[in-house]
């Protein structure tokens, strides 16, 4: 079985001076390998390709058989590394807390110690009115407290 360490230092080197991060890389028992990658920017085809002929070019087939895939991280993936937070501040994304609530606002910040803010709708009754309006109130947590948290789709 190829190692998983080699695959990453593979992709680390091939990504190296670029934008685009690691979000996840897999090797099955069978040695089908899968690495998934991400960016800020714009992460193409012709990169992946690029991408997995290098990670290619340090593996070697004769001694060990297998398949490789070098995808990006779908749009509506959840996001497993802090990457993909920081890549969707000021985006609207849906959150899934560890308690059971869920949240859908949009992401307003990322800080250096693994917290985040996002502004969700809170419905507020304002004194001497007859509805209750909706305002937009911060919320600040642990993204360690977080079950999935992933980029929400608006056709608005």
């Amino acid at each position: 079985m190829i190692d998983k360490k080699l695959i990453t230092a593979a992709t680390e080197e091939a990504i190296a001076g670029t934008d685009i991060f690691i979000v996840d890389v897999t090797v099955s028992a069978s040695n089908d390998i899968v690495v998934t990658l991400d960016s800020p920017s714009n992460l193409d085809i012709d990169t992946c390709v690029d991408i997995s002929r290098k990670i290619e070019a340090g593996l070697d087939r004769d001694a060990e058989d297998y398949s490789l895939e070098v995808g990006t991280a779908g749009l509506t993936a959840p996001f497993r590394v802090k990457g993909q937070w920081l890549k969707n501040i000021g985006n609207e994304i849906e959150v899934l807390t560890r308690d059971g609530r869920k949240l859908k606002g949009n992401l307003v910040e990322v800080t250096d110690d693994d917290r985040f803010t996002i502004e969700v709708p809170v419905k507020v009754k304002k004194e001497g009115a007859k509805r209750p309006v909706i305002e937009m109130q911060p919320s600040t947590m642990a993204i360690a407290d977080v079950k999935t948290a992933c980029y929400l789709i608006n056709f608005k």
